[in-house]
């Protein structure tokens, strides 16, 4: 999943995975003029990502979250 999600942000981020006890957290850590690429405008290119991301979680029966920081 995380090479899904890699491969989506056009590798000019990074990510890390972080297992938690409810859910699996994807951190996106994207350099500041960047950032707007990866969030669009109004976020609809963040929560496309997220509720892409979280689909296929839901097909493995597994809670994901997608987080984008600096």
């Amino acid at each position: 999943m995380k090479e899904i999600l890699e491969t989506i942000v056009l590798n000019i981020v990074e990510v890390l995975e972080k297992i938690e006890e409810t859910a699996i957290v994807y951190e996106v850590k994207v350099e500041k003029e960047d950032m707007g690429k990866i969030i669009g405008k109004q976020g609809k290119v963040a929560q496309a990502i997220r509720t892409l991301i979280k689909s296929i979680g839901a097909k493995e029966k597994k809670k994901i979250v997608v987080k984008f920081v600096e």
